[in-house]
C-alpha cells in the first residue's frame, strides 16, 4: 500500500518541479477535463497544481482564472487529504464560505480528486465545480478518481521522456529546469538552496581499459549509489558523459559539503568485479544559491568552477565554491614547489 507523504512540503514541491508543467498547454488534460465536464454533468471542470503560495489553474474548461493564491484555493485542503473531497455547499461550509469565488457565485460545489504521485506526493487535484449547490454521488467520486489516475499516468509518461535513458536520471534540460525554479523560488520567498556536481575521476581510462559496455556500468551504478544517499525533494541528473548534478532544496553550504561527503563515500566504496579488483571515485564541487546568482548557467559555472579546482588539487574530493579560490592558491603553490625541487634535482645531476 502506498505511503502518503502529506506532510512533506519541500518533498511535494520538489515532485511538482520534476514533472516539469511550464508548458501551457497539454492536450491529454483538455480531453480529460472536458470529459469531466460532460460525464459528471458539471459547467466548470479543471486540473491544479499547488505551487508555492499559489494555485496554478493548469488546465481549465468553462472558465477562465489561470491562478489564485494558495489560501484561496480549495486544491490546497485536497492535497491535505488522501481522500477525494466533496464539498456540496459551499456556501455553508466554515472552510470556504469566505472564500472570494463562493461570495461572487463563481462556485457553490466541489469535488476534487488528489493527483498523487507513486511515491505518495499530492501535487495538485483534478476537480470538478457547480455553480448551483448540489450532491455528488458515489459514483461520480468513482469517475472522477478514474480520471484522475489518467492524470498522473499523463505525468508519468512526460516524465519518462525527461529521464537519461542510461541511467534513469534527469537529463541536463530537464535538470537546468529544475535549477532555474529553484533560482526562482529563492528570488520570490527566499527559500535555500545548494548545488553539487560531480565528476567521476579517470573515467576515459575505465572506457579504454575496459570497454564501453563496463563505462556504462559504472556510470549506473554511479547512479544508483548517489539516488540511494539522496532525499525525496533532492534532484539528481545527468549533465553529460561522466559529470552528474544533484540540486538540495532547503540546503545550506554546511549540508551541502556534508551531502557532497556522503556521495563520494557511497561511490568510493562500490565494488565493481568488472574493474578487477579497480576502485571507482569522484570529485565534488558545491556552490549554495545566493543573490548574486540570476540565471542557471552562472549558479552551474560556480559549482563547476569547485568542481575544477577538486579535479586539480588531487581528484577524489569535494570543494565548495566559496573556498575554490584558496584551493587554487594553494594548488598553484604545491605545483610551483613542485618544480623547484625539479629543478634543484636536475641541478644536483
Amino acid at each position: 500500500m502506498m505511503h502518503m507523504k502529506l506532510d512533506d512540503e519541500a518533498g511535494r514541491q520538489a515532485a511538482l518541479d520534476r514533472y516539469d508543467l511550464a508548458e501551457k498547454r497539454i492536450e491529454p488534460f483538455e480531453r480529460i477535463t472536458a470529459l469531466v465536464k460532460t460525464v459528471l454533468g458539471v459547467p466548470m471542470a479543471a486540473v491544479t497544481f499547488i505551487d508555492g503560495d499559489r494555485q496554478r489553474i493548469h488546465t481549465r474548461q468553462g472558465f477562465d482564472l489561470e491562478e489564485t493564491s494558495r489560501s484561496d484555493s480549495f486544491c490546497t485542503h485536497t492535497i491535505a487529504m488522501s481522500d477525494p473531497l466533496v464539498v456540496p455547499d459551499a456556501t455553508i461550509d466554515p472552510r470556504f464560505s469566505e472564500n472570494p469565488l463562493v461570495l461572487d457565485g463563481t462556485l457553490a460545489s466541489y469535488l476534487g480528486v488528489p493527483l498523487t504521485t507513486p511515491d505518495g506526493y499530492n501535487l495538485g487535484a483534478l476537480c470538478a465545480l457547480d455553480t448551483v449547490v448540489r450532491t455528488f454521488r458515489h459514483q461520480d467520486v468513482e469517475i472522477l478518481s478514474r480520471f484522475a489516475a489518467l492524470v498522473v499516468d499523463e505525468l508519468e509518461l512526460r516524465t519518462i521522456a525527461r529521464q537519461d535513458a542510461l541511467t534513469g536520471v534527469l537529463t541536463r534540460r530537464a535538470f537546468v529546469e529544475g535549477v532555474t525554479r529553484a533560482i526562482d523560488r529563492f528570488g520570490r520567498y527566499g527559500r535555500p538552496a545548494a548545488l553539487v556536481l560531480f565528476d567521476i575521476d579517470h573515467f576515459k581510462s575505465i572506457n579504454d581499459n575496459f570497454g564501453h559496455p563496463v563505462g556504462d556500468e559504472v556510470l549506473r551504478q554511479v547512479a544508483s549509489a548517489a539516488r540511494a544517499m539522496l532525499r525525496p525533494s533532492d534532484i539528481l541528473g545527468r549533465l553529460g558523459g561522466e559529470e552528474f548534478g544533484v540540486l538540495l532544496p532547503e540546503t545550506d553550504r554546511a549540508s551541502s559539503l556534508a551531502c557532497a561527503e556522503r556521495l563520494r563515500g557511497a561511490i568510493g566504496s562500490l565494488e565493481l568485479p568488472q574493474l578487477n579488483g579497480g576502485m571507482v571515485s569522484a570529485s565534488f564541487g558545491t556552490s549554495s544559491l545566493s543573490g548574486l546568482v540570476r540565471r542557471a548557467e552562472a549558479w552551474l559555472a560556480e559549482a563547476d568552477a569547485a568542481l575544477y579546482i577538486a579535479k586539480r588539487s588531487g581528484r577524489n574530493r569535494c570543494i565548495d565554491a566559496d573556498d575554490a579560490a584558496d584551493a587554487a592558491r594553494a594548488a598553484d603553490a604545491s605545483m610551483q614547489l613542485s618544480q623547484t625541487e625539479t629543478d634543484a634535482l636536475q641541478f644536483e645531476i
